[in-house]
């Protein structure tokens, strides 16, 4: 997306909370802020990754995106349109343009019904009433993805996991869709059929031009199929940028985690001691920590992380972090950063008066 291209699906300043309910004893209701001040682009025909662990708000921000659930506050444009402000009939429009696929594929398929019934559902909540034109289309995208035209009589349970994540897959490109979001699309499929579902979706990509918001707590994973990717954390997002710069030259100590943890291509390469493992487990959304919300993880951390929240801080080719310790130097990224973490970070990071180096 270059400056003069208006993106397809814009987010500005959006914010969403989940109030719980009362107690029974009459207690306050808790508050869960899952997302926070989030602002992303996503250009036609690309691919957007965001990554996270459970509970970092990866999936709330997709399906506020796409207006499933109404945020807080915040402004969503799709093709440069309002989606906020849409009506209802502008709405049901859109929702041919944007569609949706889980992470389970055993779930996400009612079993009574046979595929081509599946696969025609969403035309004919959109209002094509013609049966002919419906089962043509079926027919067209089941072929899409690489079934065969015998499948549309039977049912979900006949079919292997990455087949029936096929037939989803189908049923979320039947409408032609701009945008789809991929909520955790692989992650309940074993490897080798995690690598096809993968393959078929970047075919789909360069064969129709669609965008993917692709969610999943797999750093490996995102970076395999985005053109950029973004790392959220308690429901902000940490750090932003291509692809290439996020995974190889990541410049958020968390981003450095999941990297950390990811599956090394070749295992016998990785010492046992090179993983770097986070203090305890993420704070809660309910009562998130004061100042930046990774400090009580972070081997990094500085005073200044515990009281003031860092801004997420862009530089010259887009790439962004919320980092006090490494925003305003760019050494501290990438492997050297790791090798930061695994070490004494006193003396790593600070001078011989103490200041930050």
């Amino acid at each position: 997306m270059t400056a003069h291209t208006a993106p397809l699906l814009s987010l500005r300043g959006v914010s969403r909370t989940f109030v719980s309910r009362r107690s029974l004893l009459g207690r306050p209701r808790d508050v869960v802020h899952a997302v926070k001040d989030v602002s992303l682009d996503i250009a036609a025909g690309t691919t957007l990754g965001i990554v996270g662990e459970s509970g970092s708000g990866k999936s709330t921000l997709g399906r506020v995106a796409l207006r499933l659930i109404e945020p807080d506050t915040g402004e969503i444009e799709f093709e440069g349109r309002d989606l906020l402000g849409a009506d209802a009939r502008e709405l049901r429009r859109r929702r041919r343009q944007m569609t949706m696929i889980f992470q389970d594929p055993h779930t996400s398929l009612d079993p009574r019904w046979t595929v081509e019934r599946l696969v025609a559902e969403p035309l004919l909540i959109a209002g094509d009433t013609d049966a002919a034109s419906r089962h043509d289309r079926v027919l067209e995208v089941i072929g899409r993805v690489g079934l065969d035209p015998d499948v549309l009589s039977r049912r979900p349970r006949a079919f292997s996991g990455g087949q029936r994540q096929r037939i989803v897959i189908a049923r979320a490109l039947v409408t032609r869709p701009k945008l789809m979001f991929c909520d955790e699309p692989v992650s309940a499929l074993d490897v080798s059929t995690r690598a096809r579902v993968l393959g078929l979706l970047r075919e789909l990509q360069v064969e129709t031009g669609i965008a993917y918001l692709f969610v999943s707590h797999d750093l490996g994973v995102v970076e395999a199929v985005s053109a950029r990717i973004a790392v959220m954390y308690l429901g902000s997002i940490v750090e932003i940028g291509d692809a290439e710069a996020v995974a190889q030259r990541y410049r958020h100590p968390y981003t450095a985690a999941l990297v950390s943890a990811s599956p090394a291509p070749d295992p016998l390469a990785r010492r046992g001691d090179d993983r770097v493992v986070l203090r305890g487990d993420p704070p809660s959304p309910i009562t998130p920590p004061s100042g930046c919300a990774f400090h009580p993880r972070c081997p990094l951390a500085l005073p200044v992380c515990r009281t003031e929240e860092p801004p997420l801080r862009a530089d010259a080719d887009g790439h962004a972090v919320a980092c006090h310790v490494t925003a305003d130097d760019p050494r501290r990224s990438g492997a050297h950063l790791l090798d930061l973490m695994r070490g004494d970070p006193k003396t790593s990071l600070l001078t011989s008066e103490g200041t930050p180096a």
